[in-house]
């Protein structure tokens, strides 16, 4: 079998839609000589077009010299064929995401192309071994997934099929390297990284809103708030389309046998039947167009503000907030005040039932104390609270900080969100999809995540979002909810969540 080449000058993409023509021009600004092939000449066309005004506006800005400018240009070209890619030392598909079709194309590149060429596709989903294995020449096969927009997005995943040769992968990561892109190798499962990692952002939320636990102008609230995401799940949903993530969604279920920690929600797939797109059909989550009144995040309330509260467990987080809010905290209960707890793990309902409240459980107020909690703020009560109750501590509340009121849920939202992605991370570093530093490294870059996801689970604590876990699970009994081993062996042994298994240190 032929040794695949290691020295890549020339590339060819295939596809002059969105990815390949943002792959066209990171290649072409890093210094490849760049041939663009669609079967659409007219496409092939305007991305020729698109990448030189891009460059253009670059120049304008001050970020590429006019120098710079001009070689970049010089070295993009048209493919007006597809045996024009026959002296490429490595083409790149980015065609539809259809595993025949592409598949067709690379039997087709193989009759072309140098039998040392290197050949990749940018799927986001499609195995790369079901590619490579009706290749003549499947050791010089591999993935090379980038993400939209590409000129913005930093992460390119190589992904090895079981029959590539090493040097493909290395050459790959630094081709990568060469475009501006930072390389994460990356093992050949459904959906690869970032698309198995992300699920659990858009699925958890959807699913405590199906719940009637949190709106969705809440929960995107919270997680913009509290936890430093760009857009919240469902701004996140609506702008990428339903008509996208439901089915990415749920191919990767799918493609896992349906293991529940996948699933989305039956309000997810409602959306998507009912043609609720989102930003491009005017109506998803929100509402777009000339109405763009959004429901608001914030709850208020014009009920007295409380003075007192009873803490029943000491918590400094909670404490810091209410002394904030120049609320006193009672030695002796008087019977009256609103009672304040901060569970982590559990439910308002079953910390209470833990600390033998039930005889004033109509008191009871629960505050999430848990992520930055320095611009919004969240509230629960059990069924058996008492609204006013809820109220009056809003009313002190609502003068220091936004808040959200809520339904009882263990761990409110904003960390049963990020334990439900923390613990895909840790089922990645179980799997070894990737190394667990790069696992965090490629959700950052690839999704811009304010943390990875082993970083969540670190910073949430690792035992907190292990128990939180084994609460969401006892009390819906769903395996959703189960445990990745890495997370249990590592929170039951009190270690660092990146703390490697025995075999990556041999």
């Amino acid at each position: 079998m032929t040794t695949p080449t290691t020295t890549i000058k020339t590339i060819g993409i295939i596809g002059a839609g969105a990815m390949g023509t943002g792959i066209g021009q990171v290649a072409v600004t890093g210094g490849l000589t760049t041939r663009i092939f669609d079967q659409d000449p007219q496409a092939a066309q305007a991305a020729q077009e698109q990448i030189t005004k891009r460059l253009a506006r670059q120049v304008e800005k001050g970020r590429l010299s006019n120098e710079d400018y001009t070689h970049a240009t010089k070295r993009l070209q048209l493919a007006h064929a597809l045996e024009d890619l026959q002296d490429c030392d490595l083409v790149i598909e980015a065609i539809v995401e259809n595993a025949d079709v592409k598949k067709t194309v690379f039997q087709a590149l193989e009759a072309i192309v140098r039998p040392d060429a290197l050949l990749a596709s940018n799927t986001s989903s499609i195995p790369i071994g079901s590619i490579a294995q009706h290749c003549k020449h499947p050791n010089r096969v591999a993935g090379m997934h980038f993400f939209n927009p590409v000129p913005l997005m930093q992460l390119v995943e190589i992904i090895p099929a079981p029959h590539t040769h090493a040097s493909v992968t290395q050459t790959l990561s630094e081709v990568g390297k060469i475009m501006g892109r930072t390389p994460i190798v990356v093992k050949d499962s459904p959906g690869f990284l970032v698309n198995f990692g992300g699920r659990a952002f858009t699925t958890e939320a959807m699913l405590i809103n199906y719940e009637n636990i949190a709106s969705p102008a809440q929960i995107d609230a919270i997680m913009r708030d509290c936890y430093h995401f760009r857009m919240g799940p469902f701004e996140l949903a609506d702008l990428t389309g339903i008509d996208v993530n439901f089915p990415v969604s749920a191919f990767v279920h799918g493609e896992f046998f349906n293991d529940p920690r996948l699933k989305s929600s039956p309000h997810h797939r409602y959306m998507m039947q009912t043609g609720q797109l989102g930003r491009k059909t005017g109506q998803g989550f929100y509402t777009y167009g000339d109405d763009q009144t959004r429901p608001s995040a914030d709850s208020t309330t014009t009920e007295t503000a409380a003075t007192t509260v009873i803490v029943p467990v000491a918590d400094t987080r909670l404490q810091s907030i209410l002394d904030s809010a120049g609320l006193q905290c009672l030695a002796n209960d008087d019977g009256e005040s609103p009672i304040l707890i901060a569970p982590q793990s559990e439910d308002a309902t079953a910390y209470l039932l833990r600390h033998q409240l039930e005889a004033v459980a109509h008191r009871v107020v629960a505050l999430d104390t848990m992520g930055d909690t320095g611009t919004r703020l969240t509230l629960m009560g059990t069924p058996g609270t008492d609204p006013a109750m809820v109220n009056r501590v809003l009313a002190a509340l609502q003068t220091i900080r936004k808040v959200c009121v809520i339904n009882d849920s263990p761990g409110f939202v904003g960390p049963r969100i990020v334990a439900m992605i923390a613990n895909l991370g840790c089922e990645m570093a179980q799997t070894g999809v990737a190394d667990p530093h790069d696992i965090d490294k490629a959700m950052r870059l690839g999704l811009n995540y304010p943390q990875g996801s082993l970083e969540f689970c670190e910073s949430l604590g690792v035992e907190t979002v292990y128990h939180l876990l084994r609460h969401l699970q006892a009390l819906t009994g769903d395996d959703r909810y189960r445990p990745s081993g890495w997370l249990r062996r590592r929170a039951q042994l009190k270690l660092p969540i990146h703390t490697p298994d025995l075999r990556q240190t041999q």
